[in-house]
């Protein structure tokens, strides 16, 4: 198994738009021939768009495009534009007089921390379409839905630190699996190979974390809705020829990857959510992706993480732990 960078898998585009004065943006991910896709959502307080199409039992087998974007459910307005760039482009489920694309969408809360009236629209949902047309690498960090992302908010803003936008893709043979996500989570993120947090709930003279989990235990008879809106969100995809219903068995594998990585994951507060899509012809085991997907989606929360730059007076890791 070697690391690749997620634009070379083939057959999709990312691409990224964002405000950073206003702190937030979204993120595009098409395959324009369409690709077998599911989804699980695992979180209390999701924010989500055509997730039940993803149903097995339900007609529609393709999707063309996910959207992940800030601006809570107001940000699902973004796929308005990916439906303008797909159907301007011929994408789409053919209806004879035109063709629908279809796009899924999943969005985090960031409103809070730059100008809550900016949130992404159609037409900064059309830009990350466009965008997606680029070569290169894609960006990590600041970037697209990561744009003000945060986490470790069980005492509010206060003490949390940056979340970000990661990227993470792994090849086995001729297999190719990839993750990008949103890291904006309620809880603090593990790094499992140093064993320690890397970023999270930061203690009162910010040199240091609190420890989510143990803010939680000393106050697990307060039933009072103390945290900040979170929610980590995130699409793996592969270049392997799977069907709609190992797509979601897989998206479900995939949030082992959550578990991994940020503590505590699927709280009431965070709205987790994973989308696969498969859009290739290489045979594969559902199950063999399935924990590839897992190891990937850690990784990219990490690297999310350790891309991030401060913003709005929020710390990163750069200045706290990688310094």
């Amino acid at each position: 198994m070697k690391q690749i960078d997620i634009s070379e898998i083939e057959g999709f585009r990312i691409g990224n738009a964002q405000d950073a004065k206003a702190a937030t943006g979204c993120t595009a991910v098409i395959c324009e021939k369409g690709a077998s896709s599911g989804v699980d959502v695992r979180g209390g307080s999701p924010a989500t768009r055509e997730t039940d199409l993803l149903n097995p039992v339900n007609m529609i087998q393709k999707i063309h495009a996910v959207m992940l974007s800030g601006g809570s459910s107001f940000g699902l307005d973004a796929s308005s534009g990916a439906m303008q760039y797909l159907e301007e482009n011929g994408i789409g489920f053919d209806v004879k007089v035109t063709k629908v694309p279809i796009v899924c969408a999943a969005s985090l809360f960031d409103l809070t921390i730059g100008d809550y009236k900016v949130r992404p629209d159609k037409k900064m949902g059309y830009e990350a379409c466009k965008n997606s047309e680029k070569k290169g690498k894609v960006s990590n960090g600041n970037v697209g839905a990561g744009c003000g992302a945060t986490v470790g908010k069980v005492l509010g803003e206060k003490y949390c630190m940056k979340g970000g936008l990661g990227t993470f893709a792994v090849q086995v043979g001729k297999l190719k699996v990839g993750a990008i996500v949103a890291v904006n989570c309620l809880g603090d993120i593990i790094d499992s190979e140093k064993r320690k947090i890397i970023a999270g709930c930061l203690n009162d003279t910010m040199d240091g974390f609190r420890n989510t989990e143990k803010v939680m235990l000393d106050r697990y008879d307060d039933k009072k809705n103390l945290f900040n809106g979170n929610t980590t969100i995130g699409v793996v995809i592969t270049n392997g020829d799977i069907t709609k219903d190992e797509a979601n068995k897989i998206a479900s594998m995939a949030h082992n990857g959550y578990a991994r990585a940020i503590r505590p994951a699927h709280s009431m507060f965070d709205g987790d959510t994973i989308f696969v899509m498969g859009g290739g012809d290489v045979k594969c085991d559902a199950s063999t992706v399935g924990f590839l997907s897992a190891e990937v989606i850690e990784k990219a929360i990490v690297r999310g993480i350790i891309s991030a730059d401060s913003m709005c007076g929020i710390p990163c890791y750069k200045e706290k732990i990688g310094r």
